[in-house]
């Protein structure tokens, strides 16, 4: 079997902010505008009109990959800079009210508003995407089917929205909570074929429910676009270099399971009930409590999860020429991801007596700081 090509291509989701209220903003026109000039179809508005979405070119690996969202996130804060703003990239602002972000006047975003009713409303958050080449139709489903088993391991890794509304929600991902209110989000269908997926989307689009796939938004699934496997569970990275070791681990899974597949493995399938029930784990605690090991009905804490993850695809990361980036996540998991970060922020403005919306505002300062670090 030929090997498929394993590209990757990675999309962000940022918030502005104005530099000195340290408050959601929204996008001038002419930042928008100086954005498109400069990045040439890289960069695009959101739902809300706080928010500016990226995308890197393809590329073949993660070192390729990193320059260009280095220079992607840059871009971007050179041309908010001019207008008092500055981006950050957590998946929820600590003190923002969704009731009173606009929503960006383009005919996309106001069907989605009459499609989807007063849920997408609550939308003010923003995550990152990782697509992975594989352009066998065929293979997609089957990798789609066993990649599910990872979800819960990549977004536990990626939490970065503990707070809401000026509260500490007690979630690691809170993102997750406020996405899972659209409809055809979660986890995917457990399709057996391409066609069995197919014929799922043509039952919607035949009845004119949703115009194409597009509008599929489940935490893994085969792009529309582009010839790809789309991960879309994992909250957006402060840290540059955090996105990358997220893209390289799901990369590298992907590539793993083409790997037994070829020698006549797989994966084994666990219900999505089952699966599920790791993604709460996630979702609720990042990396600071164990997901479920069904095989040896324990709960693995992440200190030795994320080593069986490192070790699992060592011949994979070598292949694709991102060891480092892999074995990173052993930082992130004794480190603390983004969640764990922000609340850390968040003790120490306390125990400096900031009020509550100091705490706050510090915890965004910090957000701010982590976004420039690796440009």
């Amino acid at each position: 079997m030929q090997e498929p090509d394993f590209t990757i291509g990675i999309e962000e989701e940022y918030l502005l902010v104005d530099r000195d209220s340290l408050a959601l903003a929204d996008a001038p026109e002419g930042l928008m505008t100086a954005c498109a000039d400069e990045l040439e179809g890289q960069v695009s508005p959101e739902f809300l009109q706080c928010q500016i979405e990226i995308g890197t070119k393809v590329c073949a690996d993660a070192n390729e990959a990193r320059e260009d969202l280095r220079r992607l996130r840059s871009a971007v804060s050179h041309h908010a800079a001019k207008f008092n703003l500055v981006p950050i990239a957590a998946s929820c602002h600590p003190l923002a009210d969704w009731k009173s972000q606009p929503q960006t006047d383009k005919q996309r975003y106001n069907d989605l508003r009459q499609a989807l009713g007063g849920v997408v409303r609550r939308m003010l958050i923003c995550g990152m995407h990782v697509h992975v080449g594989v352009r066998d139709n065929a293979l997609r489903a089957d990798l789609m089917r066993q990649a599910s088993y990872f979800l819960p391991h990549l977004l536990a890794l990626s939490t970065s929205s503990p707070f809401w509304q000026g509260e500490d929600t007690g979630m690691a991902s809170y993102r997750i909570s406020v996405f899972d209110n659209l409809p055809r989000t979660g986890l995917p269908p457990q399709f057996e074929t391409w066609e069995d997926y197919d014929r799922s989307v043509k039952a919607l689009t035949d009845l004119d429910l949703i115009e194409d796939s597009s509008k599929i938004w489940w935490d893994l699934r085969p792009s529309h676009q582009f010839p790809t496997l789309e991960t879309r569970i994992m909250d957006v990275q402060p840290r540059l270099e955090h996105t990358l070791t997220l893209a390289a681990l799901t990369q590298c899974l992907m590539r793993m399971l083409w790997r037994l597949r070829v020698r006549n493995q797989r994966w084994r399938i666990y219900d999505r009930f089952l699966i599920g029930e790791n993604r709460w784990r996630a979702q609720r605690y990042g990396v600071t409590e164990g997901l479920i090991d069904f095989g040896r009905s324990e709960i693995v804490p992440w200190p030795e999860l994320v080593e069986e993850l490192v070790t699992l695809i060592e011949e994979d990361a070598g292949i694709l020429c991102c060891q480092a980036e892999v074995e990173r996540a052993r930082d992130i998991v004794s480190g603390g991801t983004s969640a764990a970060r922000q609340r850390a922020v968040f003790e120490t403005a306390k125990a400096d007596g900031a009020d509550a919306e100091g705490r706050m505002r510090a915890v965004v300062a910090h957000l701010i700081e982590e976004f420039h670090a690796d440009l």
